[in-house]
């Protein structure tokens, strides 16, 4: 994500379940030494709002700046994690909303810089803050109706849009679960054994379910994980081969550069080389 999104879509899925716009969380966090900066995922779309200091949003395949006023939109399921710079915290109230997502992005993310209602839409967000504090009665109405407010005023600016999605294919719970698994727990041991048991399934039903809903395997896909983690600490850090297979789940340096290769066409070493040679 290089620029600002000019305007993007929301809709809420229309589903046989009965599902409805929902907030499933509110939190506010800044910066810390405790921070964990790894790649994860959600089982719902996410609205940062960035409401102090500077830092950066990284995905699977890019990273990109972000600074107050700035709002990101993350889909369900897609990888992501926020990096702040130490001098100059990040701070944001984050929205998690169930049964919504952006389009108009292949990657599943966007974001939009805010103009103009700042001040009222953080009223409306420590509004809701309070209310999830205080866990006093009607709490989850009030929370709703505020979070249809605060999407109402975006769409005022133009960057969001709300409409029904048409019924389609949906990503079974159980394959659901182990990607979003895999997804925040990559650098573990796993094996397929293991995520056929979390997902209640044999491990035959899930190995075959995952391919046909995500094209590859559930063992391949922890591996491009790996992979894609890998290619951040092989650009962005001086840490040895060594180092980065061991904590990144890889057995050796030899498998690692092995899985490297089949899935870049090139070794760990070669990437290094080109990405700071700036040829990648």
């Amino acid at each position: 994500m290089s620029s600002y999104q000019d305007s993007f879509s929301f809709v809420v899925p229309a589903s046989p379940g009965g599902e409805t716009l929902r907030l499933s969380y509110i939190s506010q966090a800044r910066y810390s030494q405790e921070w964990n900066s790894n790649l994860h995922t959600h089982g719902c779309a996410e609205l940062f709002f960035i409401t102090e200091g500077h830092g950066r949003f990284r995905t699977q395949r890019e990273e990109f700046p972000v600074a107050l006023h700035d709002l990101i939109i993350i889909n369900a399921n897609v990888p992501h994690t926020e990096l702040s710079q130490p001098k100059n915290p990040l701070e944001y109230i984050v929205l998690g909303v169930a049964c919504v997502e952006v389009l108009g992005s292949a990657d599943g993310y966007a974001m939009f810089h805010l103009q103009s209602g700042w001040q009222e839409l953080m009223s409306c967000l420590d509004l809701m803050l309070r209310e999830t504090q205080e866990q006093q009665p009607g709490c989850e109405e009030v929370c709703r109706h505020l979070l249809e407010v605060v999407l109402l005023r975006l769409g005022r600016q133009g960057a969001l849009s709300l409409g029904a999605q048409a019924a389609g294919p949906r990503v079974s719970r159980e394959c659901g679960l182990v990607r979003r698994y895999i997804d925040n727990h990559f650098k573990e041991d796993l094996n397929l054994d293991q995520l056929a048991q979390l997902a209640h399934v044999n491990k035959y039903y899930l190995a075959h379910a995952f391919r046909r809903e995500f094209g590859e395997s559930p063992i391949h896909y922890l591996i491009s994980r790996r992979v894609e983690e890998s290619k951040f600490l092989l650009r962005e850090t001086d840490h040895t081969l060594s180092f980065i297979s061991r904590v990144l789940g890889f057995s050796s340096p030899s498998y690692f550069s092995q899985c490297f290769r089949r899935v870049e066409g090139m070794s760990p070493v070669e990437y290094r080389r080109q990405s700071r040679q700036g040829t990648r």
